[in-house]
């Protein structure tokens, strides 16, 4: 081969290479769109379809939906019913199941695949009993139940009311004091699977799978399964990092499953600061879905990272290949 028929040769595979490089980022790119992922599906309630800012409200809505179906790839469709009321803040309601921590315990272990899923299952027993009350059942909310391969119930997943006379999107003549997006989301949290049966009594003796999580402060990795005190953390590491302080104690009133909030009065403050899944909001913040995307994963669903770090990484591919390419 002489040496001209060798540089053309050279050149020739450097374009297939960029154009691998290309097709790869594109690949990548494309495969990041069309996931088969988690599709929520929304009803609204005539409160909210006869509200005159309806719109704005369903389209608040909408976009928290939006979030959960970026996030997770779960192949399943999630149904639930939103409406207005006019007390409180937010509220929902869903039917409980309960089944064999057994079966759940397989199911989890083959639904696994994120590096917090391996984290979390080394810290969890896979036999017959649960490592929080020693009992062989879990309570489980159908949406979460059908993430991980299990079929439970049928019609709405759950119902998820929003008090929009105090939202700063709602209903005409609305005070404003807190986010619509916000308190949709903590209800679509609970919908989806998180939420605690810490001090439950009858069928509610037995753990919810975040319950599996509770852990006090400190080494040891010492479970906490009591609404008594203010010692309870999230942690998907055996207790060694806790992600969030459980609410409890002295926030009385507030959802044991949720996160504390300076014993009721908010997060006024940066430390901490406020969560999505605060038990009780604080007015004029506007937090956002953080550590409550890793509950839901080491639960059952399955995360997905932000469309951001995909996008650079289309975007490098794309960029090495084409300067590949255009090299003589």
């Amino acid at each position: 081969m002489n040496r001209r028929t060798g540089v053309v040769f050279y050149r020739l595979r450097r374009r297939r290479l960029a154009m691998a490089f290309l097709s790869a980022a594109l690949w990548i790119g494309a495969s990041a769109r069309a996931h088969a992922g988690l599709i929520i599906t929304p009803a609204f309630d005539s409160t909210i379809t006869s509200d005159p800012n309806k719109a704005a409200i369903e389209g608040v809505i909408n976009q928290a939906i939006g979030v959960y179906e970026t996030h997770f790839t779960d192949p399943i469709i999630v149904s639930i019913d939103f409406a207005e009321m006019t007390s409180g803040l937010g509220q929902s309601s869903y039917t409980v199941y309960k089944i064999s921590y057994q079966q759940f315990i397989n199911q989890l272990v083959a639904d696994a695949k994120t590096s917090d899923d391996a984290t979390a299952l080394a810290h969890l027993p896979k036999g017959a009993n649960n490592p929080v009350n020693n009992s062989t059942s879990i309570n489980v909310k159908p949406a979460n139940a059908r993430a991980i391969g299990i079929s439970l119930g049928g019609g709405f997943d759950g119902t998820v009311k929003l008090n929009t006379h105090i939202t700063d999107i709602g209903s005409p003549g609305t005070s404003g004091q807190y986010s619509l997006s916000a308190v949709a989301e903590h209800e679509i949290d609970e919908v989806l699977g998180l939420g605690s049966d810490a001090g439950g009594t009858g069928f509610f003796t037995d753990p919810t799978p975040e319950d599996l999580f509770r852990y006090t402060l400190g080494p040891g990795g010492v479970r906490s399964y009591t609404n008594t005190g203010d010692n309870a953390y999230f942690s998907i590491d055996g207790g060694t990092t806790d992600l969030a302080r459980f609410n409890q104690g002295n926030n009385a009133g507030g959802d044991y499953g949720d996160w504390w909030s300076n014993n009721g009065g908010g997060n006024p403050g940066t430390n901490p600061p406020a969560r999505v899944q605060d038990a009780f909001a604080y007015p004029n913040r506007h937090p956002v879905l953080g550590v409550e995307l890793r509950a839901l994963d080491v639960i059952g669903y399955n995360f997905v990272p932000e469309p951001g770090s995909v996008t650079l990484l289309i975007l490098g591919l794309a960029c090495f290949a084409l300067r590949f390419a255009s090299k003589r």
